[in-house]
């Protein structure tokens, strides 16, 4: 009964005027719940519907290269597949990239430049007089949105302050700039350094030392990205 209701289905199509290069496609369903009318005609009574596609793509539809009907044309492609001309082609281009320089590095005794902008390694910076920046206004420690940095301050004798505790959880760091930013004093900032890679977690949990040593092994590197930049901030 549905195979019949679907032939007819489809008859009636053709016969409207259906160009003969169109694609008709039967499709076969039934609700087991009809909630609409019953009988012939009606979408709950009808066990198959005719889905017509005006523009079908074929299965096979792969591009081939049209047959020579020439002399020259078929002498053309039968020396290139006898003599392997592509393949030939193809390994004197290789042998011409060969000698030519090189775009590679030899990583890590050659080393690409950095960005005078790039977010590495934290350090804590010194000014000149070997006095550290950092004042712990803790304005980095509000701003993380990793909340990795932990500030810890006191007041000295001359009224300053100063940190005696600055750990950062570079394990939790999404290397954001915001603390590098919101410093007042540019005494955090995150380096040119991106070599530090350890075999355990408590390595990369830093206190004010490690990141003062940071501090004063990339000063030159950071003090120079920082007067480049100083026109952009």
């Amino acid at each position: 009964m549905l195979r019949q209701t679907t032939q007819r289905a489809a008859a009636r199509l053709l016969a409207s005027g259906a160009a003969p290069d169109s694609y008709v496609a039967t499709r076969t369903y039934s609700h087991p719940y009809p909630t609409g009318p019953t009988g012939p005609g009606s979408p709950a009574g009808d066990a198959s519907a005719v889905v017509r596609n005006p523009s079908p793509k074929p299965a096979d539809d792969v591009y081939q290269r049209p047959a020579p009907k020439d002399l020259a044309g078929v002498l053309d492609d039968s020396s290139q597949t006898l003599f392997l001309t592509e393949m030939w082609r193809g390994l004197a281009l290789t042998m011409k990239v060969f000698f030519e320089p090189k775009v590679t590095i030899n990583y890590p005794f050659e080393k690409g430049q950095i960005s005078p902008r790039f977010r590495g390694e934290h350090v804590l910076r010194r000014y000149p007089s070997g006095e550290e920046r950092c004042i712990a206004c803790k304005l980095c420690e509000a701003v993380c949105p990793a909340q990795a940095i932990s500030i810890e301050a006191e007041e000295r004798e001359d009224g300053s302050r100063r940190t005696t505790r600055y750990d950062i959880d570079m394990t939790k760091c999404i290397y954001c700039g915001l603390c590098q930013e919101a410093c007042p004093v540019d005494a955090i900032v995150e380096g040119p350094n991106f070599e530090f890679s350890t075999e355990s977690h408590e390595e990369l949990l830093y206190d004010k030392q490690k990141l003062l040593e940071n501090g004063d092994r990339w000063e030159p590197e950071i003090a120079a990205n920082l007067r480049n930049e100083a026109l952009y901030r």
